[in-house]
């Protein structure tokens, strides 16, 4: 850059004036200039003086240095146009027009060459077309073709057999009258059947074309409506806009391939990832678990499908040779293939050697809150003799068993829930007015206190002794009752004799925390023999023994014991040993392992009753207040029976306390019979006149008829006997025909 600048420096007025020189400076861009001086040089006789102390003045001002090459220099937007402050440069020139669109031109070829390579792809825009078109054909042709080509070959068969028909009544002999007769019955029931066959076929042809017409119009309808419609709309640019919307659609029917769901090479499907239980997945699966060979495949009976509850369930078939145990063993492995805990995978055996039920949750069960037990809506007493209410299964079907003549054993480790799963069968058996309970409590810690007042003998102190001691009134027990059975006749305790006969009513002996009765040093093994002879011989006698105990090894309970507890419940144990010491040996090495119940799964256990194999199960829970409130069901329901430990209640007072004018009635006729007391108990019989006239005293108004309506007897009983001193011949009623009309009618029980 040149700059001028010229000073005028006035002269003497002697001299005139004189014109100053030019001096010119040259400074690199974007040198700052020093502005003049304000006072003027001295001038000298010479005029170059006066340009050469100039220069010096300005030489010596500061100067700003020159700009570092590189530097960022802070932008100013004020010093951009105020009409367009942030145009790129290159927009001003033709060049920079140019360049830019070769950078746009660049980009987009390089898109539209990956979009041509993509093609040939599965996600190729093609390729879906193609497949979206195929599928809409697949679709419009539908399976009608098959019905046709059946009917097609019926038709040819059958032609063909009229044909041979016809061609052998022909030559048949006329001679030969009856063969001849027949021949040409076959042959024109040939011929209707050919004929009919070909109706047939003409007629599913008809409702294919039908079928394929109407599928055609929904599906190419739309898309050459569009095409037309654009096409006289707008020209080839509503031409395009059609094409380009069919293609759209079709490529969207075509967006998924065909193999994907089938393709296990690439990539591993888990059930624990969210993948869906396939026939591909299953035969991956057993192959990894070495269930099945390399080459082998299952055989789907029931094709994997999900329950109500989130699971996976399946039927399958394994390759001939391999036995269902060999699954259920491999129970672990499978569960690693799918990718889920152990506990999550259920194996059963189906109906045959050769066939499983498999049965995948897809979260860890028994985890969520318990259902409200069933024994919460009883609105009258339980069925101790019918079955009982255990819990459900992993599929969520309610299992329930049945206690009759047998015993069980419980167990598992601390924690586990043995208290809580106990009590589905302590409950049962307590809202049974009918069910004598005996309770031995080893822990002391008071589980089974509750149920003290219903019991009639009752040990919870963890007293060995005194256990040992209610065993030999229990023995003793079930001498007397087998004293009775073979005095009635009878081999076993029944239902209907247990009702007949108050004194073979069913026991239950409950002893919670064997171990500490059965590893004391002085009375463990007594303890133990009397067990297995209370065990082994007092299921006929209606005595149901049941034990619990956190460790049940060969020490705690003795094998010779264990092996007569027809009942199993292992809960959660440590080890598989301990599993095998409940559920017997050799249950864990057969994929029925107590080690595998996960501790988030409190109640839950394999139970062992009914069938061939374990089943896992977690036990109904009942809270401490439904408890408490079931257990004062139980006592009402006892005391109205009379069935309270406390001591038995009479018939008459049960009677009474029902409150009705009937039932005080009959219990007045009670109170009757037995006044008049023999040297055998009270009187077997007693005339009807005798009971009107002792009721009309006792204040009741009855009638000889009331009375007789009330106690219904036979004509047997209605005969007339001798009574007094006379021998005056009466009719009566007898004392078992009035206590059977009040045991029947108010439900009590003698």
């Amino acid at each position: 850059m040149t700059e001028h600048l010229t000073e005028h420096t006035p002269t003497p007025a002697a001299s005139g004036p004189e014109p100053m020189a030019t001096v010119t400076f040259l400074h690199p861009t974007p040198t700052t200039v020093p502005p003049m001086p304000s006072e003027p040089p001295t001038v000298g006789p010479d005029d170059r003086t006066v340009v050469l102390e100039t220069a010096r003045i300005i030489l010596d001002k500061p100067t700003d240095p020159a700009p570092v090459v590189g530097r960022v220099e802070k932008v100013d937007l004020d010093d951009f146009d105020a009409d367009a402050p942030l145009i790129p440069a290159w927009m001003y020139s033709a060049e920079g027009w140019a360049a830019w669109a070769g950078v746009f031109y660049r980009a987009r070829r390089r898109d539209f060459r990956r979009w041509v390579r993509r093609q040939p792809t599965q996600r190729g825009h093609v390729r879906q077309f193609g497949r979206g078109a195929r599928r809409t054909h697949e679709w419009v042709v539908g399976f009608e073709g098959v019905r046709v080509q059946s009917a097609a070959h019926t038709a040819h068969v059958l032609a063909r057999e009229a044909k041979l028909a016809a061609r052998h009544a022909r030559f048949t002999p006329r001679i030969l009258g009856t063969k001849k007769e027949l021949a040409m019955k076959a042959a024109e029931k040939a011929t209707k059947a050919a004929e009919e066959a070909v109706l047939l076929h003409k007629k599913a042809k008809k409702d294919r074309n039908r079928a394929r017409n109407l599928r055609a119009g929904v599906a190419y309808g739309p898309p050459l409506a569009a095409i037309g419609t654009g096409y006289a709309m707008a020209g080839g640019l509503g031409l395009a806009a059609g094409l380009l919307s069919t293609f759209a659609g079709g490529a969207f029917i075509g967006r998924k391939p065909y193999d994907e769901e089938a393709d296990w090479t690439s990539d591993w499907r888990s059930l624990g990832d969210g993948d869906r239980m396939t026939a591909p997945m299953l035969d991956q699966t057993f192959r990894a678990a070495k269930v099945i060979g390399s080459e082998e495949t299952l055989g789907v009976v029931q094709t994997p499908m999900l329950d109500a509850r989130g699971a996976w369930t399946a039927v399958l078939d394994l390759p001939p040779g391999v036995p269902a145990k060999k699954a259920i063993r491999a129970t672990d492995e499978l569960a690693a293939a799918f990718g889920v805990e152990e506990a999550q995978v259920s194996v059963a055996k189906r109906g045959r050697a050769g066939r499983i039920e498999l049965y995948v949750s897809r979260d860890l069960p028994f985890t969520d809150k318990a259902a409200p037990g069933p024994l919460l809506a009883l609105e009258s007493p339980a069925d101790f003799w019918g079955r009982i209410s255990i819990g459900p299964d992993v599929r969520g079907i309610h299992q329930s068993i049945s206690v009759v003549e047998r015993s069980g054993l419980i167990g598992g480790e601390p924690g586990a829930g043995k208290s809580a799963s106990g009590n589905t069968i302590l409950l049962a058996a307590a809202l049974d007015p009918r069910v004598i309970l005996w309770l031995a409590d080893g822990k002391g810690g008071g589980d089974l206190e509750p149920f003290e007042h219903l019991c009639e003998r009752y040990e919870g102190d963890a007293d060995p002794e005194a256990f040992s001691a209610i065993l030999d009134e229990l023995l003793a027990e079930m001498k007397a009752r087998y004293a009775l059975l073979k005095k009635l006749g009878k081999r076993k305790v029944t239902e209907e004799l247990a009702n007949k006969h108050p004194e073979l009513r069913q026991l239950l002996l409950w002893v919670d925390e064997l171990m500490l009765y059965t590893t004391d040093d002085e009375h463990g093994k007594k303890i133990t023999r009397k067990l297995r002879n209370l065990v082994s011989r007092g299921r006929a006698a209606g005595i149901i023994t049941f034990c619990a105990t956190q460790k049940p090894g060969s020490d705690v309970v003795d094998t010779s014991l264990r092996d007569l507890l027809s009942i199993r419940w292992a809960l959660r144990c440590t080890t598989p040993e301990a599993s095998d010491t409940i559920l017997g040996k050799g249950a864990a090495a057969s994929g029925y392992s107590a080690k595998t119940i996960q501790s988030e799964m409190r109640g839950a256990g394999l139970l062992w009753a009914e069938g061939t194999n374990p089943t896992m199960v977690r036990a109904d829970y009942y809270t401490d207040e439904q408890v408490e409130e079931l257990l004062a069901r139980a006592t009402e329901w006892r005391r109205a029976a009379g069935t309270l430990p406390n001591g038995p209640v009479s018939l008459p007072d049960q009677l009474r306390a029902q409150g009705d004018d009937e039932a005080l009635l009959l219990a007045a006729v009670l109170d009757v019979f037995a006044a008049h007391t023999t040297e055998d108990g009270p009187a077997e019989w007693l005339p009807g006149q005798l009971l009107l006239d002792e009721l009309k005293t006792a204040g009741h108004t009855v009638t000889a008829e009331k009375l007789g309506a009330l106690v219904q007897r036979t004509d047997e009983e209605k005969a007339k006997r001798p009574w007094g001193e006379k021998g005056s011949r009466l009719a009566g009623y007898p004392l078992a025909r009035v206590e059977a009309a009040a045991t029947t009618r108010f439900g009590l029980t003698a």
